[in-house]
């Protein structure tokens, strides 16, 4: 079904198409209908499936025209509200409604300007709205719409107690829309006390990556781990890659040993400033940057396409995160390839990344690369350390 058949405006209907959209992912089909009926909604499905348009577009279509501030969007990071602002700004271009940023990590006088001259569309990061807010610069009482993004990433960064404190501040007759790559417990418990008779859309399994990324560990010695990730570029055909680190110091060091190889790189984490991070991003879509190396601050901030490689040179804390940081590859139904360099101190990792997604990842040596002893390539070693893990237990 076109997008042409799902109710949306005329206006809203020109922007999609100057965007280069025909066809509405799973997650846009199902949510937009609902939405546009004015039902609150819980939205399930893995990054990069097309979540922001599935609110954004009916959001655009119901205020229509300029008037007051109608819908609030509520983001994790401020990466994220740049890109879901210009996501409105984009399928909108050919409406007068208003749209405004607001995050931290910047001066205070475009944020006020903005909201004095009058906006339709806020889309903001829990902490600085409610700074505005507070200065009464930042009104909700016509609230219509509320949309709590990425909602299980607030509640990792501790965002949930300022969460409530703007859903308080809005009507209690309002549309809810609160879209996750996983749902919680503690998402249930907002929802149910944020959302009215929600309808649940659910694409794909919770914990499940997306079925059209190719996965692969790449065992080594822990001492072989830069020269292992140098040899994996040199011998992949890629276009663009997203190198994921565990740290902000492992991130700058492993910039720049790619860098002294040859690499045009760009590196994003919480201590680039926020032009730092515009830059990298800008260079990273715009193909300047051929890889960007990140801590999980671009998990599920980072809105780049055609994303051909994501590799792990660490072994993400959670097993959430292992989905989270895989699915900027492989978005909107494209393929992609997911590497994991994994040394002998991760195997407890892999198992439960493994366990949480429901499915083993195949272990994958590089041929004529000049492998250090290390049991992970000693199949029959690990198998004895396991059976004297058992019988230890």
């Amino acid at each position: 079904m076109p997008f042409s058949r799902l109710g949306l405006s005329p206006a809203v209907l020109q922007g999609v198409r100057a965007a280069g959209y025909t066809d509405p992912t799973p997650i846009q089909l199902r949510a937009i209908p609902l939405a546009l009926a004015g039902r609150d909604i819980i939205g399930c499905a893995q990054t990069g499936t097309g979540k922001t348009a599935a609110f954004a577009l009916p959001i655009l279509t119901k205020l229509a025209h300029h008037g007051k501030l109608r819908a609030l969007v509520l983001e994790p990071t401020r990466e994220l509200a740049a890109q879901v602002e210009t996501a409105f700004r984009d399928y909108g271009r050919f409406s007068d409604l208003r749209v405004a940023v607001v995050y931290g990590g910047v001066g205070y006088g475009a944020q006020e300007k903005a909201l004095r001259e009058g906006v339709d569309i806020v889309v903001a990061t829990p902490g600085r709205l409610l700074d505005h807010m507070r200065s009464g610069r930042c009104r909700l009482n016509h609230v219509e719409v509320l949309v709590l993004d990425e909602a299980d990433r607030m509640l990792d960064m501790g965002f949930l107690p300022d969460v409530k404190r703007i859903i308080e501040q809005c009507p209690s007759h309002r549309q809810t829309m609160l879209f996750s790559a996983t749902i919680p417990p503690e998402i249930v418990t907002l929802a149910q006390w944020a959302l009215k008779d929600p309808e649940t859309i659910e694409i794909g399994r919770r914990r499940s990556p997306a079925e059209t990324v190719r996965h692969a560990l790449y065992p080594v010695a822990d001492d072989q781990r830069d020269e292992l990730l140098i040899e994996l570029l040199k011998r992949t055909d890629f276009d663009s890659v997203l190198v994921f680190c565990r740290t902000k110091d492992r991130a700058d060091h492993v910039a720049a040993m790619l860098h002294r190889t040859g690499h045009s790189v760009a590196v994003l984490h919480s201590n680039r400033t926020q032009s730092e991070r515009e830059h990298a991003l800008r260079g990273f879509r715009e193909g300047r940057f051929e890889v960007l190396v990140a801590t999980d601050i671009a998990a599920r901030g980072l809105d780049v396409e055609d994303i051909s490689h994501v590799i792990n040179y660490d072994m993400p804390q959670h097993a959430e995160d292992y989905v989270h940081r895989i699915g900027r590859t492989g978005r909107a139904l494209a393929t992609g390839d997911a590497f994991t360099i994994m040394t002998a101190e991760d195997k407890k990792q892999v198992h439960a990344i493994e366990f949480f997604i429901g499915q083993s990842i195949p272990r994958v040596k590089l041929e004529n690369f000049p492998y250090k002893y290390t049991t992970l390539l000693d199949p029959e070693a690990e198998r004895r350390m396991r059976t004297m893990g058992r019988r230890r237990r």
